[in-house]
């Protein structure tokens, strides 16, 4: 959990880089010993290096993959930036010419994820963390009214319903909540995240000034706020999640405003999933409020707030191709 981190977390980055060839391989880089024939005590591990100064998370992390092994202009993903030192990813064709630039390092292998695990030795959780996570292709497109079935049938998940009992409950209900965003009387953006083709969840993002009532609450009129559900239990739980919100933050939420300087989501205090997919995004948790509901239920929400600049940089998106 990050609450209140210092200014210089995460301190580095390790990126795991992965192809597929019979199988899943990873890139492991080997540090320079006495010789090309010198293997004693010799340290392998995943891409990794310091932060520089006030060096977005997000920048450094393709600065280090492009010094260490000459990988360049590719996918670059969250998988875990809750601590001291954060944890990324990238897929790449099974091709990659992988250009050893840093004299640091004077050898690579590709190896499956066991090798791996056991090769990098220290670095074994981190690597085997992100291995794990399924290799898919994530994509995003408006929202419209053909949508509303699925949208109440995601929501009708028990994993789901819990947190969004007010919404959708059938198509009329949808209609009502989402037909004035989808006809531009609310200036809220609704989108469907796909995963590998298939239709598998909602996103939303909204100006908080542009909810009077929110902003109140929140204390955050200047924010950009979020809300997100994946309806599909098939993704549930694998790290997919975080994976969509990361693509989703980076290429459509930070370059629409450009301005924004936080990223804010308020999930309820006992939804535990929501809130650690939050921290491992970077966001940091902040006030507990109360929000008043229907039928005068009151829930108890933690606000959380991802800081732009430090994590995705100026526009969110550094690369520009997949």
């Amino acid at each position: 959990m990050r609450s209140g981190p210092p200014e210089d977390d995460p301190v580095g980055c390790t990126v795991v880089v992965r192809r597929e060839r019979a199988g899943t391989e990873l890139l492991v880089v080997g540090r320079a010993g006495e010789g090309p024939a010198y293997d004693g005590g010799r340290t392998w591990t995943a891409p990794a290096g310091r932060r520089q100064p006030g060096e977005p998370v997000l920048a450094a992390a393709l600065r280090v993959l492009a010094e260490q092994t000459g990988i360049e202009d590719t996918d670059v993903w969250a998988v875990d930036l809750s601590g001291r030192w954060a944890l990324l990813a990238a897929d790449v064709a099974d091709d990659v010419r992988v250009r050893l630039r840093d004299p640091e390092h004077d050898r690579c292998a590709w190896l499956t994820p066991d090798e791996a695990a056991l090769r990098t030795g220290p670095e074994q959780p981190a690597v085997t963390r992100a291995a794990a996570v399924p290799r898919v292709r994530v994509g995003f497109r408006p929202l419209t009214r053909a949508d509303f079935p699925d949208v109440v049938a995601w929501q009708a998940q028990p994993y789901v319903a819990r947190w969004w009992s007010d919404e959708a409950g059938d198509v009329a209900d949808a209609e009502r909540h989402y037909g004035p965003a989808l006809d531009g009387e609310d200036p809220t953006r609704m989108w469907v995240v796909e995963v590998n083709g298939r239709s598998v969840g909602l996103l939303q993002d909204y100006r908080v000034g542009d909810h009077p009532d929110w902003a109140q609450l929140t204390a955050r009129p200047d924010a950009v706020g979020v809300d997100y559900l994946l309806g599909d239990p098939t993704w549930v739980g694998s790290g997919v999640g975080t994976r969509v919100l990361w693509a989703y933050l980076r290429d459509l939420v930070v370059p629409h405003y450009p301005d924004a300087r936080e990223v804010f989501a308020a999930p309820d205090h006992r939804n535990a999933a929501s809130l650690r997919v939050l921290d491992k995004l970077g966001f940091t948790r902040g006030l507990w409020f109360d929000e008043p509901r229907a039928g005068g239920r009151v829930d108890t929400l933690v606000g959380c707030t991802l800081d732009v600049a430090r994590v995705l940089g100026p526009g969110g998106r550094v690369v520009t191709r997949r």
